[in-house]
C-alpha cells in the first residue's frame, strides 16, 4: 500500500469510528468505568473486565457497614441467600434461565469438575456403556485437563474432536463424536482462541439425539452474546464472571443446572454448604434440594460484590443491544485489520461471518508475540494466544470505536517498527 493511499485509509476509518461512536446507544456506559477516562488501550476485556465505578463505593460500603456494622448477623440477613439471588439474576439477565438453576459458587475450574464429574456419573450409572467424555482438542486447557482428569479418576475415556483453530466444533464433528457410549460432551459456545461462537442449540440438539448430557462452558460468552439456556435445552453450563461481567480478578463462577437433573445429579466434594440442613452439623452428608446441592464450602461473598453492577447494566442495556455492539465492535476491528495490517502480512484468524464470531478478534501474524510485549509498554493492551495470535478482546459496555481505532494504529505502528529492526 503506498503512503497515500495508507493515509487516506486512516482517515477513513477515523471518519468511520467517530460516525459509529456518535450513534452509539450503550456510549454513556463507557463512562461508568475506571479507567475509560485515560489513554490505555484496553484490548483485554474478554480475560479481565474494567472495574466499574460503582463497585468501589460499594466495596466500601460493605466493609463499613454490612461487614463493619452486621458482622455474622450479616450470614442469616443476605449473605446466606447472594449466591442465589446474584444467580438468578446472571440467569435472568445473562443467560436465559428461570429462576432456581443458576447459583454462585466456587471457581471455574471447580465447578467445572463438579458438573463434569456428576454427569458422568449419572450416566454411566444409568448406562454402564456410557464411559466417554467428547471434547475438542482447542478447547480451553482447563477443560481438557479437567476431562482427562476425570476419565482417568472414573475408569472413562476422552473422545477428541480435532478442530481448524480459526473456528471450532460444528455439528458435522459432532455427529462423528457422539454416540451410544457418550456419555457427557464438554463445549465452550465462544472458543477462546478463534472466537467462533458455536451453534449451541443444534449442538446440544445432536448431543441429546446421541442420548448425552451436553456441558457448555459460557466463559467467554455470558454478558458478550446472547445465551438461552433454557430454549437451547442446556443440561449444564458453566461460566466465569471476571470477563465480561466484570467481577474482578479471581470472582467465583457461575454454574446452572437445568431444574431436570438437579435431584438426580451427586456433586463430589461434599461440604456443609451443600447439606440439606446447613447448620445440623449431621453425622452424615445429605444433599440439599435444588442448586444448594452444587454448592461445597463457604460462599465467597467479598468476590461477588463487584459484579452486581454490570450485571445490572447489562439487564438495564439488554444482551441483545450489548451484541449488536459486540458486532459492530469485532466488525470494525476487521476492517482495521484488513485496511491497515493485511499489508504487512496479518491474517484475520477469527470467523469473518459476524454470525459465527464471539467478542473477540484474533490476528495472526508470526512477530505478535513480540508486539505484544512491545505494546503493553506502551499502554496498548492486547494480549497473545499460540500460534502467533494477538487476540483483540471488545467489552461492548466499557469499549468505543475510537479505542479499537487507536489501539489498531499502534499494532501496526509496532509492526512496521519489528519489520524495520529484523
Amino acid at each position: 500500500m503506498s503512503t497515500d493511499a495508507a493515509a487516506l485509509a486512516r482517515e477513513a476509518l477515523a471518519a468511520e469510528a467517530s460516525r459509529l461512536d456518535a450513534a452509539d446507544a450503550l456510549r454513556g456506559r463507557r463512562d461508568e468505568f475506571v479507567g475509560s477516562d485515560t489513554p490505555l488501550v484496553y484490548f483485554d476485556g474478554n480475560s479481565l473486565g474494567r472495574p466499574p465505578r460503582a463497585a468501589a463505593a460499594r466495596l466500601e460500603s460493605f466493609v463499613r457497614e454490612e461487614w463493619g456494622g452486621r458482622l455474622i448477623r450479616a450470614w442469616d440477613e443476605a449473605w446466606m441467600d447472594l449466591p442465589f439471588a446474584i444467580g438468578d439474576t446472571i440467569g435472568r439477565a445473562v443467560i436465559g434461565a428461570a429462576p432456581g438453576q443458576t447459583v454462585i459458587g466456587d471457581s471455574t475450574t471447580v465447578l467445572l469438575y463438579k458438573l463434569v464429574r456428576a454427569a458422568f456419573d449419572a450416566q454411566h450409572a444409568a448406562d454402564p456403556a456410557r464411559v466417554e467424555i467428547v471434547v475438542d482438542r482447542d478447547n480451553f486447557p482447563t477443560d481438557r485437563y479437567l476431562v482427562e482428569g476425570i476419565a482417568a479418576e472414573r475408569g472413562g475415556r476422552v473422545r477428541w474432536i480435532d478442530v481448524d483453530l480459526s473456528r471450532g466444533v460444528d455439528a458435522a464433528s459432532l455427529s462423528e463424536a457422539v454416540g451410544p457410549q457418550t456419555a457427557v460432551v464438554v463445549l465452550s459456545h465462544v472458543a477462546y482462541r478463534s472466537g467462533y461462537l458455536a451453534d449451541a442449540e443444534s449442538l446440544t440438539r445432536v448431543a441429546h439425539d446421541a442420548g448425552a448430557l451436553m456441558l457448555w462452558d459460557l466463559c467467554h460468552s455470558a454478558g458478550s452474546v446472547p445465551v438461552e439456556t433454557d430454549a437451547w435445552g442446556f443440561d449444564l453450563a458453566v461460566g466465569c464472571t471476571y470477563k465480561y461481567l466484570n467481577g474482578g480478578p479471581g470472582s467465583p463462577a457461575f454454574a446452572y443446572v437445568a431444574a431436570r437433573h438437579q435431584d438426580a445429579l451427586a456433586q463430589p466434594i461434599q461440604g456443609w454448604m451443600g447439606a440439606a440442613d446447613v447448620f445440623a452439623m449431621g453425622p452424615e452428608y445429605r444433599p440439599a434440594e435444588g442448586m444448594r446441592r452444587f454448592l461445597s464450602g463457604t460462599p465467597p461473598v467479598l468476590g461477588m460484590l463487584a459484579m452486581q453492577d454490570t450485571i445490572a447494566m447489562i439487564e438495564d442495556a439488554g444482551i441483545r443491544a450489548i451484541r449488536d455492539k459486540s458486532i459492530q465492535l469485532t466488525e470494525f476491528a476487521v476492517r482495521c485489520a484488513d485496511d491497515l495490517l493485511a499489508p504487512l502480512g496479518v491474517e484475520v484468524a477469527s470467523p469473518r461471518d459476524p454470525a459465527e464470531r464471539g467478542g473477540h478478534v484474533t490476528l495472526s501474524h508470526p512477530a505478535m508475540r513480540e508486539a505484544t510485549a512491545r505494546l503493553w509498554a506502551q499502554d496498548v493492551i492486547p494480549d497473545y494466544r499460540d500460534p502467533h495470535g494477538l487476540r483483540i478482546g471488545l467489552s461492548p459496555l466499557s469499549t468505543n470505536f475510537a479505542e479499537v481505532l487507536e489501539g489498531m494504529l499502534a499494532v501496526e505502528r509496532v509492526l512496521r517498527e519489528l519489520a524495520a529492526d529484523s
